[in-house]
């Protein structure tokens, strides 16, 4: 039955509710991050190509974060909160304004880095003002209607604000730009500390959590991993549109035809890797500390835009554009996917809360491979080549699971559970 979307109160939804999964809204609003993202790999890739490298790393690290941050804010809210009403609807509207304009200020602060003057994330900070100011407004609504979460949400919106006053007067203050970076960190740390305050605030009596907001475990595991999936969808499209501009140029090579299929296979691969842990599962068992899994997946999706923008650097190093030679793309790509496998394997390992020495092995092998990539390029491989032997790094995870490994795996998540 079909019914107008009106204002309804915002009171913390059930996180032991049946089927629960991602809503349309949820959807539509994760589409604008693949934006964001794509601005993110490219500008960090056209530096790197440019032989940049300093400003490279810095503009990544300080975007990425930022966006990854402001999508990671809204999830967690929109778990416990999201009433689908109308004020839902367009706080989340106003949120996607944010993100595109947060996306708008990304090549403004890659540059003023290479300038090495001042910062100038201007645009960037007042998108993400916007988004926050939209959480801060959906907070003060949840304080206001779910008298038993009260003090949680008034903690989340006392913590966005706080940190919204520090970015805006880093602003105004225009330091020069190493100091003004230096203190970007002291906003970090705000913004990490926040939630950290907030969940661990006790809940009134008789309600369903005892402290924190009403997040659920399978919609938050879902919320991650369909972001991996567009991060990953906007690894492809980066790619390719690499690809096409070289082909367009000079035709189809072998090593082009190396690089579509490197590529395509490293994405498969690190999707397959991804989702054989159940995180839904097990953030159901350990409700009290989420923040391993929320936290620790900043870098695994910083990781994937990373991947995106080194084989765009791969790309571009085929065609002959740019000062990035073999050896250095292959280090492009496989610093990143390195970083995905290590951060996996720090997450699965807090969360079971064992180091499995059979997963070890595995991780073992996935770098292995990634030593070997970038040594056979170093000898004289083409880099065609050395992607396909990145590729190979998690077909090692995905291939010794298929074998066996599950069986394995299902002990040591059976024993999770028992703890």
């Amino acid at each position: 039955m079909s019914m107008p979307h009106r204002l309804t109160r915002m009171v913390g939804r059930d996180p032991n509710e049946a089927h629960r999964a991602s809503t349309p809204l949820e959807l539509i609003f994760d589409l604008t991050f693949a934006v964001a993202f794509a601005q993110v790999s490219s500008q960090t890739a056209h530096y790197l190509e440019a032989g940049e490298v300093g400003t490279a790393v810095v503009g990544f690290l300080f975007t990425a974060f930022g966006v990854i941050w402001a999508w990671i804010n809204y999830s967690w809210l929109a778990s416990a909160y999201d009433n689908d009403d109308l004020f839902f609807r367009l706080a989340t509207f106003v949120e996607m304004l944010g993100v595109l304009v947060l996306a708008l200020g990304v090549p403004p602060v890659f540059a003023s880095i290479e300038e090495g003057v001042v910062l100038d994330n201007r645009v960037l900070v007042a998108g993400y003002v916007i988004m926050r100011v939209a959480a801060i407004a959906l907070w003060l609504r949840a304080a206001r209607h779910d008298p038993a979460h009260r003090a949680v949400a008034l903690s989340y919106a006392a913590n966005i604000a706080l940190a919204q006053i520090f970015w805006v007067t880093l602003i105004f203050v225009n330091l020069p730009l190493w100091p003004t970076l230096a203190i970007v960190m002291v906003g970090f740390v705000i913004e990490l500390v926040g939630p950290v305050i907030a969940e661990r605030k006790a809940t009134a009596p008789g309600t369903r959590s005892g402290t924190g907001t009403p997040w659920h475990p399978h919609h938050i595991a879902e919320r991650y991993g369909l972001l991996v999936i567009i991060a990953l969808g906007e690894v492809v499209l980066g790619t390719i549109l690499a690809i096409s501009a070289g082909v367009e140029q000079y035709g189809w090579s072998v090593e082009a035809g190396l690089l579509a299929f490197g590529g395509t296979a490293l994405v498969f691969g690190l999707w397959w890797t991804y989702f054989l842990t159940p995180f839904g599962d097990l953030l159901a068992g350990r409700r009290p500390r989420p923040f391993v899994f929320g936290y620790l997946h900043i870098f695994v999706f910083a990781s994937i835009i990373g991947v995106g923008a080194g084989l765009h650097v791969a790309a571009q190093a085929i065609a002959h554009h740019g000062e990035a030679g073999a050896v250095f793309a292959t280090w492009a790509v496989a610093a990143p996917v390195l970083v995905f496998e290590v951060m996996l394997f720090v997450i699965y390992s807090l969360m079971v809360r064992e180091i499995d020495p059979f997963h070890v092995w595995m991780f073992a092998g996935c770098v292995v491979m990634l030593a070997v990539a970038v040594i056979a390029v170093q000898l004289g491989a083409s880099l065609g080549v050395g992607l396909v032997l990145i590729a190979c790094s998690p077909a090692v995870i995905v291939v010794g699971y298929e074998l066996g490994g599950w069986r394995h795996a299902s002990e040591v998540l059976e024993r999770a559970r028992v703890r």
